[in-house]
């Protein structure tokens, strides 16, 4: 939706179309500029329009018929009658971030993410990223090795992503893939290549991919009969996706995911029918292969988007939709294949917003008004709200999921990809024709008009690179050491997961290239014990961590050089050395300390609550487990109690000092983790 930006031209002063890098840098320079020569916030939006790709929405005024329909975009400005989209000629001399930020908690792309290409050539034309990202340009894989490699080592990530709109396109993608698998492999970098067409799928390209840790493979044939998938200019047969589904099951896959669009131009009852046979056969595909194998369908509702050869169709209404996704389960459910489809309310709203113009502008402040937030979330959405917001602002539904007439003006018409609109409607014609327009990559120029064939034209790597022969340092097995770490963990750094204090320390250790050992076996893992788990909220002064390694380390530098790589808030207190068979964390803590501050009018009965406590034999408690309330033992986790003015002091041989603190003083967990608790001292089994 964000290259049709109407519906947010209420609320934005300026929109980039287009490739960024460069113009970020020109936008920066040029306010910056301005404000020292004191121009109001008016008069620099309107001065940026000077700046290729820059679109300011005040400048231009649509009007409309009393149908709906614009009937003119009027701009302001006689040298700004509309704008082009901002081509970034060469991929491979722009620079690119090799630090980037890295986040304390788990997040979508929590990897280093590398753009190998831009752009793509193969012409679905339902696609609006193969359009509006033309022409291909891509990186070196030379480029692309250099930069993975700072990247990592500043990052501390432990996969690499290689990114475009079809990865397996890349010129080089055999020999970087094998290049990157060898140079990390005793680093034990997993890699992703998270968008694989069908046709670009090689035996050796499979094989490489097998090395990775996978535990699924999507492949996306977008329709189910051969009719449908010309329409739509695919450009695979299903013989093509069942030989590659056979090879993918054959080198050790069980799982193969099959993406589908639901409701594509003329798609009829024998399309739907289409989709279940053809994830049957690639089910069969499994049989005969060790474990056999299957398959989970996923269907998404199409959307026509501006900028695409569909940008005049009509899309399915929630009725619809919803009509064909029953129908669809019930066939797969016969099949014994499971189906997973994107909501249908969700798809009519992009539907609404993707070919929309500025008139949305008010239903999304109704919207907000009315408590529309994170609509993502499902626990947040509320289609009844959108449903309120548009009528409130006298819309439908109806008038923006409808098919477009060839001569309509439509809201994105002042904006341009670069492609003109005459490419467009050829296009839907040829699809209409079943013909099909071929890759220009491997075929004839499409004529599609980006290209100026000097300045901006297709860049491809170099198909079979020279690179740096991979000589990793092999980790000598045969040595063996153990240190052992006292962290402290404040601040902000409580609200952190045990889980996500783990990552924190591996990244750190992986970014002052730490000679960790690993576990054997298919998924190896680090060799870092970690003491049990401190609830989320609590702060601690003594976390112990132990780190095998194949180099013996010297303690004060170790320390010196993972505290300059910890984030805020965490810190290595201690470090010595131990002996290889010491006992990890969980087995040697004999018992932890906690303080609680506590309001100088605490219960008057507190004293009595401990006492009984600690006289008790046992002290029942009910807590929620999976959804079921199970009865549990404080007792045996108390070593010792004790209060004063300040605060209660906690001992515990193992379990949760939040529990015990809420049912000595009678509230709720979530008010005992605001209460400033803090882990201030263990004692050893044996000494640290």
């Amino acid at each position: 939706c964000a290259f049709n930006p109407e519906p947010l031209a209420d609320f934005i002063d300026i929109a980039l179309l287009g490739d960024g890098e460069e113009a970020v840098v020109e936008i920066c320079e040029a306010i910056r500029t301005k404000r020292k020569q004191g121009l109001g916030r008016r008069q620099i939006c309107q001065d940026l329009r000077h700046i290729e790709g820059v679109y300011v929405p005040e400048l231009f005024t649509p009007h409309y018929n009393s149908d709906g329909t614009i009937r003119s975009i009027e701009p302001h400005l006689p040298d700004y009658p509309g704008v082009t989209r901002r081509y970034l000629a060469d991929l491979d001399s722009t620079p690119y971030p090799t630090r980037p930020l890295i986040p304390y908690m788990n997040t979508v792309h929590n990897r280093v993410a590398l753009e190998i290409a831009r752009g793509c050539t193969r012409g679905c034309r339902f696609c609006q990223a193969g359009y509006i990202y033309r022409p291909v340009r891509e990186r070196q894989a030379g480029t692309l090795v250099k930069l993975a490699e700072e990247a990592l080592a500043n990052s501390g990530f432990d996969e690499l992503s290689l990114l475009s709109l079809s990865s397996g396109d890349y010129s080089a993608i055999e020999p970087l893939l094998r290049h990157l698998m060898e140079q990390h492999a005793e680093d034990r970098v997993a890699m992703s290549l998270p968008s694989l067409r069908v046709g670009s799928l090689t035996d050796e390209l499979i094989n490489e991919i097998r090395k990775v840790r996978k535990t699924g493979f999507t492949l996306a044939p977008e329709a189910g009969t051969e009719r449908l998938r010309q329409l739509i200019n695919k450009g695979i047969e299903a013989e093509d996706l069942l030989d590659s589904a056979r090879t993918i099951y054959t080198l050790g896959w069980r799982l193969i995911k099959l993406y589908f669009m639901l409701g594509l131009p003329t798609e009829n009852t024998e399309d739907l029918q289409g989709i279940v046979d053809l994830a049957a056969a690639v089910k069969r595909c499994a049989r005969g292969t060790v474990g056999g194998g299957d398959v989970n369908v996923a269907v998404s509702t199409f959307v026509p988007k501006a900028h695409t050869p569909f940008q005049w169709e009509a899309q399915l209404n929630l009725e619809q939709t919803k009509e064909r996704q029953s129908w669809l389960r019930d066939a797969l459910r016969k099949k014994k294949l499971r189906l997973k489809w994107h909501e249908a309310e969700l798809s009519v709203l992009e539907g609404v917003f993707a070919r929309g113009d500025r008139r949305l502008g008010a239903v999304i402040a109704t919207a907000t008004d009315l408590g529309c937030c994170f609509d993502s979330w499902r626990d947040f959405f509320d289609f009844s709200r959108w449903e309120t917001a548009l009528q409130q602002s006298g819309l439908t539904f109806e008038f923006y999921l409808r098919e477009r007439s060839m001569e309509e003006i439509l809201p994105w018409e002042h904006l341009s990809c670069g492609i003109p609109k005459e490419f467009f409607a050829r296009e839907r014609a040829k699809a209409l024709e079943l013909e099909y327009t071929p890759d220009c990559r491997t075929g004839t120029c499409s004529q599609c008009g980006v290209c100026d064939f000097t300045h901006i034209k297709m860049r491809y790597a170099e198909a079979s690179p020279t690179l740096p022969a991979a000589e990793p340092e092999a980790a000598p097995e045969e040595e063996r050491f153990k240190i052992r770490m006292q962290m402290s963990k404040t601040g902000k750094a409580r609200f952190i997961s045990h889980l996500e204090f783990m990552t924190v320390v591996n990244r750190a250790l992986r970014r002052i290239q730490a000679p960790v050992r690993y576990s054997a076996g298919f998924h190896p893992h680090p060799r870092i014990s970690f003491p049990d788990a401190l609830p989320t909220g609590v702060e601690s002064l003594t976390e112990i961590i132990d780190i095998e390694l194949f180099r013996q380390p010297d303690p004060a530098d170790f320390t010196a050089r993972l505290n300059a790589e910890l984030p805020k808030n965490f810190k290595v207190v201690h470090a010595q050395e131990l002996p290889c068979d010491s006992p990890v964390p969980a087995m040697a803590i004999h018992t932890s300390s906690y303080w609680v501050p506590l309001n100088p009018e605490f219960p008057p009965d507190l004293h009595a609550r401990i006492n009984a406590a600690l006289r008790a034999e046992s002290i029942l408690h009910t807590r929620t487990k999976k959804d079921k309330q199970v009865e549990v033992d404080l007792r045996p986790d108390i070593a010792d109690l004790n209060l004063d003015q300040s605060g209660l002091e906690l001992t515990l041989y193992k379990g949760s000092p939040v529990v015990v603190t809420a049912y000595l003083l009678r509230v709720t967990q979530e008010q005992v983790r605001s209460m400033g608790m803090c882990k201030t001292k263990v004692s050893m089994k044996s000494a640290l």
